[in-house]
């Protein structure tokens, strides 16, 4: 074994010693361990080629500390969007009461913070291509910690609405951002996990305004919401940037050295850095794909699975059961402040499953239960409220409304809540990862403003109609997720963006 390895590092001298001679003005790329190739150089290698190499990268399957810290950091991000989600939930009553809000009113402040998300997604590609992903969350922050003042400073409808505006701008970014760095940085083998971490830090967020709005006044639960963003601002300066947008901006240097230190300083990851590069020049070779030449046949069926996912994920009626939990409550003769309290206690451990067994399972598996479990659960919510229109066993409503909202809310956060996020960051390549991402994002908090803001409504007018047609969504799902999206777990984002090449092809 000692003798196989020497002879390995003899044969590495001496092919780096071949190329100082053949290349003397390379230093930087001998010291970066990128490689550098002429346009014909790269199109000699194909998908397949990058497939083969990114599957002998075992220098990527180790998870370090550094690793650990950046992930926790960054879905610090989603503890805070969580806390916004949440917050609508537990203030509804106090806000109502202290401003003497209308049912309109109260709505449009709810939905708000999804309209505030839609225009951060349609700015959040961009942001984090030209500013980079940890400074594109500093940049978050800094929306998110003047919404929450202006929130808790509000004597108006009108503040209210600015600063839940300004919140979901930030929110909107990161949705974005913090799921492309993830998965730029983690080891292909537990991507999927780390992914979804965003979505465990989510529930934690939604989980504990979900508790404390139901003991303090509103004005001090948007201070709480304010204190977890000023953490994560100082904590940022702590991580490093993504490897793959340094070695997309050209950073060579700087890209070795942020993947040296997420590897581990006893790593070689010349191998690792050279796919990153191959990638990213194969990807150049088309130029920077603009929003309207996105719309080509090869991207295609990538684009159908980005943004048919998130479509389904809004049309699922997720996060108006979410922002609305206690009204449903209500309405099903449930007592709200138990009914949110119960779902705070077991939507964190139902992530936290997710989370584990997510690399474990796979991503279509996870997606179409979440769908069956939301679907059913849309179904007893139905028959709850449909039962309660014609008087029919007024003692079973309270029992199907807390059975409906309690699976509805939990199955959505071990699957369709994260999911839809991790495979959007691993299915696009470099060259489209901006206009596709911002396009899968933009879908997602464009219908998401559209339930959160009919949602009450709706309720009103018909509440068993509503999410029957919830139901009939979900069992679409399965089918979408059946036919169409692809197994990822196990794959580096090269593999993954030479496979739909190959597709194509």
């Amino acid at each position: 074994m000692d003798r196989q390895k020497s002879m390995e590092k003899g044969l590495l001298r001496k092919s780096l010693s071949i190329r100082e001679r053949k290349f003397p003005n390379e230093d930087l790329f001998l010291e970066t361990g990128l490689s550098r190739k002429s346009p014909r150089d790269i199109t000699k290698k194909s998908p397949r080629d990058i497939i083969k190499k990114a599957q002998n990268d075992d220098g990527e399957c180790r998870v370090t500390a550094i690793v650990f810290l950046s992930t926790f950091v960054a879905v610090s991000g989603s503890f805070c969007t969580g806390c916004g989600a949440g917050f609508s939930s537990g203030a509804q009553t106090g806000i109502t009461k202290d401003l003497s809000l209308s049912v309109a009113e109260y709505s449009m402040f709810a939905s708000v913070l999804t309209l505030g998300g839609l225009i951060g997604a349609v700015f959040s590609g961009k942001v984090a291509d030209v500013l980079g992903r940890k400074r594109t969350m500093l940049f978050c922050e800094a929306f998110c910690l003047t919404g929450w003042l202006a929130v808790a400073l509000a004597q108006d409808a009108l503040w209210l609405d600015c600063g839940r505006l300004l919140l979901g701008i930030g929110v909107g970014l990161f949705s974005y951002v913090i799921p492309v760095y993830i998965a730029e940085i983690a080891p292909k083998h537990v991507r999927g996990s780390f992914v979804f971490a965003n979505q465990l830090m989510q529930n934690c967020g939604i989980a504990l305004f979900f508790i404390i709005g139901n003991f303090i006044p509103w004005r001090w639960l948007a201070i709480v919401g304010f204190v977890p963003c000023v953490l994560h601002v100082f904590c940022l300066f702590f991580i490093p940037e993504s490897p793959r947008w340094l070695a997309k901006k050209g950073r060579d240097k700087e890209c070795r050295s942020a993947l040296q230190r997420l590897r581990g300083p006893d790593v070689d990851i010349s191998r690792e850095a050279n796919t990153i590069r191959d990638t990213i020049e194969l990807s150049e070779l088309d130029g920077e794909t603009r929003m309207a030449e996105l719309f080509q046949r090869r991207y295609a069926y990538p684009l159908l699975i980005g943004v048919g996912l998130m479509f389904l994920q809004q049309l699922s009626g997720s996060s108006g059961v979410t922002y609305y939990a206690s009204s449903l409550f209500q309405k099903g003769g449930f007592p709200s402040a138990i009914g949110t309290s119960v779902i705070a206690t077991i939507m964190v451990p139902k992530a936290m499953l997710g989370t584990i067994i997510v690399d474990k399972l796979g991503r279509r598996t996870l997606l179409m239960s979440s769908c069956a479990a939301m679907g059913l659960s849309a179904f007893l919510l139905s028959v709850s409220y449909g039962f309660q229109s014609f008087g029919i066993l007024p003692d079973l409503t309270p029992i199907l409304t807390c059975i409906g909202v309690l699976g509805h809310i939990v199955s959505f956060a071990m699957g369709m809540g994260g999911l839809p996020w991790i495979i959007m960051a691993e299915i696009f390549p470099m060259n489209v990862k901006v206009s596709a991402g911002t396009l899968v994002t933009v879908t997602n908090w464009l219908f998401g403003w559209v339930i959160t803001y009919t949602f009450n409504f709706m309720l009103q007018w018909n509440a068993s109609g509503m999410f029957f047609i919830f139901s009939m969504v979900s069992a679409f799902s399965i089918v979408f997720i059946y036919f169409l999206v692809p197994e990822t777990k196990g794959r580096s984002l090269e593999e993954i963006q030479a496979l739909f090449t190959n597709s194509v092809q």
